[in-house]
């Protein structure tokens, strides 16, 4: 079964390459760029509890569905 796109699957892309680019900003350009790799993971931290996440939400008005196609054409 093949999967589509959704906005929680984006998000963790986003964030992982978010982490991933600033861990290599940090190494090659300036130290500086670790803040950013903490803002990320604080962001990601926050939004496990309290269910806000400023990128799901750029992202639903961007039209990536919210969630699976085969999850709501089941019932």
């Amino acid at each position: 079964m093949k999967e589509g796109f959704y906005v929680e699957r984006v998000v963790r892309i986003i964030a992982g390459s978010f982490v991933l680019i600033s861990l290599l900003l940090a190494h090659f350009h300036s130290q500086n760029w670790l803040w950013f790799t903490g803002f990320v993971g604080l962001n990601l931290f926050q939004s496990g509890f309290t269910q806000f996440c400023p990128m799901f939400s750029i992202l639903e008005k961007l039209g990536v569905p919210r969630f699976p196609k085969e999850c709501c054409s089941k019932r």
